[in-house]
This record gives C-alpha cells, sequence and structure tokens, in this order.
C-alpha cells in the first residue's frame, strides 16, 4: 500500500511537468518536437515509476550497471542541453536588445534634428539635465 501513495505522488508529478510544457508558446515545428518529446517522456517516466525494474532492464540492455546510473546519464545530457539552449536563447535577445537600443537612438535623433520633442529634450525644470550640475548643487532653502 505504501508503494502506491509515491506512485501516485510521482505519477502527478510528471503530469504536471507534462501539462507545463505543452503550454508553450513557440512556434509550430518546435512545439510538435516538444510535444513528441514529452510524450516519450511520459511514457519512461510512468512506466519506470510502476514498474521500477523497468530501469534496470533498459539499463542492462543499453550496457549500463544500474538504472539509477541510466537515469543520471540522461539527466545529465537533458541538462547540458536545456544549458545550451538557454545559452542561445540569451544570445539571441542580447542581439535584438542591441538593435532595439541602436533603433530607438536612431529614433530619437531623427525626432530632435526634425524640431520633436523627445525624452532627453522635454525633462521637466524639476529635473535638471545633466549640464546643469556643473555649476554646483542646487541651493537648500529650510
Amino acid at each position: 500500500m505504501d508503494k502506491i501513495w509515491i506512485q501516485l505522488i510521482l505519477l502527478a508529478g510528471v503530469a504536471a511537468v507534462a501539462v507545463t510544457l505543452t503550454r508553450s508558446t513557440a512556434d509550430a515545428r518546435h512545439q510538435a518536437v516538444r510535444r513528441v518529446l514529452l510524450v516519450g517522456f511520459v511514457l519512461v517516466a510512468a512506466s519506470a515509476i510502476l514498474y521500477p525494474t523497468f530501469l534496470s532492464h533498459l539499463a542492462a540492455l543499453v550496457g549500463v550497471g544500474r538504472g539509477t546510473d541510466l537515469v543520471l546519464y540522461a539527466l545529465v545530457i537533458a541538462f547540458l542541453s536545456y544549458v545550451a539552449t538557454m545559452y542561445r536563447r540569451m544570445k539571441m535577445m542580447d542581439r535584438r536588445i542591441t538593435a532595439l537600443t541602436r533603433e530607438i537612438a536612431l529614433a530619437e535623433v531623427r525626432l530632435e534634428q526634425a524640431g520633436y520633442p523627445t525624452a532627453r529634450t522635454s525633462a521637466s525644470p524639476s529635473d535638471p539635465s545633466p549640464a546643469d550640475h556643473t555649476t554646483g548643487p542646487p541651493e537648500r532653502r529650510p
């Protein structure tokens, strides 16, 4: 009976991961690949939970000593692929942010040249510009 409770908890965890991963906003091709991999993960995880000796047999089949070692190796590969994917995404986001920053700066210059106010030129008098601080600190009144 104790074995059933842990199996139910683990199956609920696998289901929660599956639901979380299917709620992606990626494009159709990536989402299809992700769903196929997710179905494979759910099947393997559920099999390992319901039939614990399954991993030991699978490990022996591929030449690994124990099922826990096989799980560890799979997790290392999954972690490294996650790190590589996140690195690529961060580099892509950095490039996008740089391009957007350049575009905003160029747009502000074009607006200033056309005579329109921008964030830099329309500062209120209560917010002195950096050039106003060259004469010294503002006076303090009691």
